[in-house]
């Protein structure tokens, strides 16, 4: 890596956020918090991490851009605050990474990378020591829900609060579904948002049990899904027709054409 030139080019990103910050800059970089960014941090990571699935270099460069605006920017607007400068959080990083390599920086040995695990959560444990924390306390904490789900469940399992067996997690789905159906003939919108998540957590569940990644699987249903109704979108562009409520039948037809392309 040539640091020199990494540490000008995050100075430079830093120096255009303060001018865009400044009140000679741009109306929209003002208005912005650290909560309005959250969905945009959000969704740069996500593609980033997409880039990285495609093994999409020139994607990778752009996204791995984005996410460093998002954190610069969240960055500033907390020194704007006074909370904290942006060079303290790289301090803290560095120091807790620096502490927990003693392999590396100091004379500690390990073997291999699970040495280096059991090392890290070692020194992990003495940096909290004396702060009791629930076992969920930081589980998934920062995930999107449906990953935090997962780890929460993984947490809690290592100590044996599981279903022993995948039978049990489907008569749990099998339970929340009609939690569900009860709930949406109640008329109370709240409780139903209640029970479906619980039917979402119990899926999740059940993906963790099959040793599935619930994430990753579902993305090859969102994909597949994109999939197909871009046949039906080619097809209806052939035909010259127009997608709407009044081509249900057609697109019903067109996607189960679809399915059997694969």
């Amino acid at each position: 890596m040539n640091i020199n030139r990494a540490q000008e080019s995050f100075g430079r990103l830093l120096s255009i956020i303060v001018k865009l910050r400044s009140p000679e800059g741009c109306p929209w970089d003002r208005e912005q918090s650290p909560l309005t960014l959250r969905k945009t941090l959000t969704e740069e990571s996500y593609e980033l991490i997409h880039a990285i699935e495609q093994d999409d270099t020139e994607g990778m460069r752009e996204e791995l851009g984005d996410v460093a605006l998002n954190v610069a920017m969240i960055g500033q607007m907390l020194e704007e605050e006074g909370r904290f400068e942006l060079a303290d959080a790289l301090q803290a990083i560095c120091e807790k990474l620096i502490r927990r390599h003693p392999h590396v920086f100091g004379e500690a040995k390990v073997q291999d990378a699970q040495d280096v695990v059991r090392q890290w959560e070692i020194i992990k444990a003495q940096e909290k020591k004396g702060q009791p924390q629930s076992l969920l306390h930081k589980a998934g904490r920062g995930l999107p829900p449906l990953e935090k789900a997962q780890e929460v469940q993984k947490q809690a399992a290592k100590i044996g609060f599981d279903w022993t067996n995948p039978d049990d997690v489907i008569n749990k789905i099998l339970e929340e579904l009609n939690e569900v159906r009860r709930e949406r003939l109640s008329g109370n919108h709240e409780k139903l948002e209640m029970e479906v998540g619980d039917l979402l957590f119990s899926v999740v569940n059940l993906a963790r049990h099959l040793g599935v990644e619930a994430n990753l699987a579902l993305n090859r249903s969102i994909e597949k899904f994109k999939q197909r109704f871009s046949y039906i979108e080619q097809v209806f562009h052939q035909e010259q027709r127009v997608l709407d409520h009044s081509e249900n039948a057609r697109m019903e037809e067109l996607w189960e054409e679809a399915k059997k392309k694969g």
